[in-house]
């Protein structure tokens, strides 16, 4: 799958692990969506590193499966760590 296939599946599976995992995020819808390009490419190596397959297709199930969990991942990462600076920075 090429670069711009990448970016178009991660920007939709980043939109998708937002209605999965709904909420207020710090930084709002463009950075969920750029959260999501770099959980497609997280999922990409979880798939790589653990059951030995690879975002292949654009259009195959497991790619997007892949891409969306990686994307959750993600998103949900980033919470933790800045949902914990900006309480410490607001000293809560």
């Amino acid at each position: 799958m090429g670069i711009i296939g990448w970016i178009v599946l991660g920007l939709i599976v980043g939109a998708i692990a937002k209605l999965i995992m709904p909420g207020k995020d710090p930084g709002g819808i463009l950075v969920t969506l750029l959260l999501g390009v770099v959980g497609a490419f997280v999922g990409g190596l979880i798939g790589k590193w653990v059951f030995n397959v690879g975002l292949d297709s654009f259009w195959s199930w497991r790619t997007w499966l892949l891409a969306i969990v990686g994307s959750i991942i993600v998103l949900g990462i980033y919470r933790l760590i800045v949902g914990r600076t900006g309480k410490a920075a607001k000293g809560g």
